[in-house]
């Protein structure tokens, strides 16, 4: 029987782009652009939420 997974939510800081790609205006010896990699320092690069959201909440006894 499989198994279904909850999907994960998305990270709100980065909406699900963890990584980007910055150009520091430099060029390398053979003339491409240096450029640095910035990972989201929230989702440490996952693009999603260290844990998915509670679907339901009781409140009261």
């Amino acid at each position: 029987m499989p198994q279904h997974t909850l999907p994960r939510q998305i990270c709100g800081h980065c909406d699900g782009f963890p990584a980007v790609t910055i150009t520091t205006g430099q060029t390398t010896p053979d003339g491409q652009r240096q450029t640095i990699t910035a990972n989201c320092p929230a989702c440490r690069g996952t693009g999603h939420t260290a844990a998915p959201a509670r679907a339901h909440t009781r409140i009261g006894a």
